[in-house]
């Protein structure tokens, strides 16, 4: 059985990502390859900045839309830890 993760990526533009994957690290590498989703290969290098498990991959995917569902600034205050949700 696979662990699902959220994960949060800062693009070379400062923009965020955000996604799911089972293997958060693969996933970067692939992101930084030019491999990863069409929003990341123009804003390459993008870095990790946040990622957390997941019961499973429907609660990653819940998580995943709430996150994008926020204004960039909450997105900053969650990852600096002063946003709580």
């Amino acid at each position: 059985m696979s662990r699902w993760y959220v994960y949060v990526l800062r693009c070379r533009d400062k923009s965020l990502y955000t996604g799911i994957s089972t293997d958060v690290l693969a996933r970067l590498e692939k992101h930084n390859a030019g491999k990863g989703a069409a929003y990341t290969r123009s804003r390459m290098p993008v870095t990790l900045v946040w990622s957390k498990a997941c019961k499973t991959e429907s609660a990653a995917r819940k998580r995943e839309a709430e996150i994008k569902r926020w204004k960039k600034a909450e997105k900053e205050a969650f990852i600096s830890g002063t946003f709580v949700v």
